[in-house]
């Protein structure tokens, strides 16, 4: 996951006298800024390299938490108020520019170097970040299975800075809330009621991180109420820490411990690491005591820490957090080439260029404005008016994305060929690795594209809301010659194309039935790639038990099904591995079908994609989608649904498996004779699908089990 730092107030930003901010500048938080940002640009680089430099966002949650406090809390000591108006003020001056210029630029960097579907999602998200509501839009979307199979936008990155922002808009009125207590009871002191006001929020909110990371990860890691406790530790910290009376060596073996401790978390974390929760208390109470035992001091770590580059990188750490991911997700579609050492060494050399540039002409003069230094309403006119235009930018984006998408569509006929597509490595002589004429996956390679012959979604086969299930009618006269079911996840979904275009050539009725991630077998599911919250792994059990008591009801003639089961979790409490327990429940399902009299045809899940390859390999490399290609055992792992058929046996389930569509001997192709494979990371592009029908097609002709006597 991407975050990164909002740079807070600093005593010496405020409208403090000049001697007064410069002693109070602290070299040591400045340094933490630049080992923070440090972790999170290379974490984005080289995700593999640092696993858990995510945990940079965390050293800069706590850093404003600290600073902030310590401004508010010194103003509301001296003054016995807060001016809202002032402090919003300068947070708009101090962050805006640069945010929305970095916005504003990335919008042009989107419509001219990215292939226009996904102008939409980064239009989308480019007006979540303007309204700091980025880490809300992303928690929204990890709702959605689908949005997960989304690339990353230009500036999902802007989703920390939501949180941070949300921090400042909140936080003063916490305090004044707490300030308000010291008048009402008169025996508290104002900095006790402080204090006791911040950790109630840091326990709350620490309880709630638990809680959320547990029961529902995607979305714990950006909502607000999950990461408050973090800028709370650093609130702690500056109400307390001036109480220390430790030693300098004492001191010193505090910050140690501190670095160690984010250090330790940056290089063991990884993705699979449950976070926030539990886990960020380890980075967060490191960074806690770095800054609570630090001071202005020089101490063992000066050398580093006060020298000319790191105070210079901690400097601009928020102009680098601003531009280095959107050159990131841009800079292999501008080159034209994958990202390699070179090209992220040429990336990191441009945003740190980029970086010093906006610093020095946009962030500090920003804050020294006359025309809106001087009045908070001008500060605030201004802030909406850069909105706007940002949001006009966004909104060209949306609009050239719709006029882009009526030109494309999934029932465009398609080009049929002796060498086209699959064919090309089912005839001797043909190219597999011909090039492609276009790798925009567009309208017209939806996989999940639904025809005018499926109704609405039907209240059938309904969980908490979630409808899964439609019926197609593809019947020229009204009497179906078969009924049809295709079920499973989206890898099931994947598939109806092609068993459509059969439909319509056969009569068949069709019911389908998805639910995203979980799969129809008699299973205890878990989780679709890790655990998933308790009551969503339940909802899908019922679904999928509600699924296979439906065609056993309705007893079909045919029952296609597939999903993903190389993703999915599973746990019976038997110790037995995935496999097996997959191969049992499968049969079971498939047993019942059959014993109620329909054919079942298992669709073998396709070669892995994203998991293999880089999903914009073909994007890159289009003229040359040999590049793309990779070995077959590494491509095709053991397929959960060919080990169940194969143990059931041919006479009683008939498997479809098309590898040899999608591999040579030896490799997975990510294009085969001009036309790209997959739609996204995880599913097939609604065209090759199609073109597949007529292998289908033969496959349940010559394969179908005999019915049951």
């Amino acid at each position: 996951m991407s975050g990164g730092p909002t740079p807070a107030v600093t005593p010496q930003q405020t409208p403090t006298r000049r001697s007064r901010g410069r002693s109070s500048f602290r070299p040591d938080i400045q340094a933490l800024r630049a080992l923070a940002i440090g972790l999170v640009v290379v974490n984005h680089l080289r995700p593999h390299g640092l696993t858990g430099g995510y945990v940079g966002v965390d050293v800069f949650f706590v850093i404003s938490g600290f600073l902030i406090t310590s401004h508010l809390v010194d103003q509301l000591t001296k003054t016995g108020r807060i001016a809202l108006g002032q402090f919003y003020a300068r947070r708009i001056r101090r962050l805006l520019p640069a945010a929305l210029l970095v916005l504003a630029a990335t919008a042009a960097l989107v419509a001219v170097f990215l292939p226009y579907p996904r102008w939409q999602r980064n239009a989308i998200e480019i007006l979540a970040s303007a309204g700091y509501v980025e880490n809300w839009a992303l928690a929204g979307f990890s709702v959605n299975y689908s949005a997960l199979n989304d690339s990353a936008s230009a500036v999902q990155h802007y989703w920390s800075l939501s949180v941070e922002e949300q921090f400042y808009l909140l936080w003063p009125l916490v305090l004044l809330g707490a300030a308000a207590l010291t008048a009402r009871f008169a025996a508290t002191t104002l900095r006790r009621a402080v204090i006791v006001a911040v950790v109630a929020v840091g326990v709350l909110s620490l309880g709630a991180s638990v809680w959320f990371t547990m029961v529902m990860p995607s979305q714990a890691y950006f909502v607000t109420f999950t990461r408050a406790w973090e800028f709370a530790a650093g609130a702690v910290v500056a109400l307390t820490a001036h109480r220390l009376t430790l030693g300098r060596r004492t001191r010193g073996a505090i910050v140690a411990v501190g670095a160690i401790a984010v250090a330790v978390s940056a290089v063991v974390y990884n993705e699979t690491t449950p976070f926030p929760g539990i886990a960020a208390v380890v980075p967060v109470v490191g960074t806690a005591l770095i800054i609570a035992a630090g001071g202005r001091d020089r101490a063992w770590h000066s050398i580093v820490s006060g020298s000319r580059p790191v105070q210079w990188l901690g400097g601009i750490s928020y102009s680098l957090y601003l531009w280095h991911w959107p050159l990131i997700v841009i800079a292999p579609f501008a080159l034209s080439m994958p990202r390699t050492w070179i090209v992220d060494l040429g990336i990191l050399a441009v945003a740190l260029v980029l970086s010093w540039a906006t610093k020095v002409l946009v962030e500090d003069p920003g804050q020294k404005w006359r025309f809106w230094a001087q009045s908070v309403r001008r500060s605030m006119l201004l802030m909406v008016t850069g909105i706007v235009v940002v949001a006009l930018a966004a909104g060209g984006l949306l609009v050239g994305y719709t006029v882009s998408a009526a030109r494309d569509s999934p029932e465009a006929e398609i080009e049929v060929g002796t060498c086209t597509g699959p064919a090309a490595l089912a005839t001797a002589g043909c190219d597999p690795f011909a090039a492609p004429e276009d790798t925009t996956m567009t309208a017209a390679n939806e996989y999940f594209y639904t025809p005018a012959e499926c109704g609405e979604l039907l209240p059938k086969l309904s969980y908490d809301g979630l409808l899964t299930t439609r019926e197609c009618d593809f019947t020229p006269s009204g009497e179906a010659t078969e009924d049809v079911w295709l079920v499973g996840d989206s890898h099931a979904q994947q598939w109806q194309g092609a068993i459509f275009d059969l439909a319509r050539e056969r009569g068949w009725d069709v019911t389908i039935s998805f639910y995203g991630g979980c799969p129809v077998a008699d299973v205890d599911f878990v989780g679709f790639r890790g655990p998933w919250a308790p009551q969503d792994a339940q909802r899908c059990r019922d679904w999928s038990r509600g699924v296979s008591d439906a065609i056993v009801a309705e007893r079909p003639a045919r029952v296609f099904t597939s999903m993903a089961a190389r993703a999915d979790t599973l746990d019976d409490g038997s110790g037995r591995s995935v496999e097996e327990q997959f191969t049992e429940g499968l049969i079971a399902d498939w047993s019942a079908w059959r014993a109620a009299g329909s054919d079942v045809e298992v669709l073998a899940d396709p070669p892995l994609n994203g998991a293999v390859r880089d999903p914009d390999c073909l994007a890159i490399n289009g003229s040359d989608p040999a590049a793309c290609a990779v070995p077959r055992a590494q491509a095709q792992p053991t397929d959960p649904l060919v080990v169940a058929a194969n143990t059931m046996g041919v006479d009683q389930v008939g498997l479809i498996d098309l590898t040899d569509r999608f591999c040579t001997d030896t490799q997975c192709l990510a294009s085969v004779g001009g036309v790209p494979v997959y739609y996204d990371a995880d599913h097939l592009n609604l065209v090759y699908v199609r073109l597949l029908a007529a292998d289908i097609a033969r496959a349940i002709d010559d394969g179908s089990p005999t019915p049951p006597g």
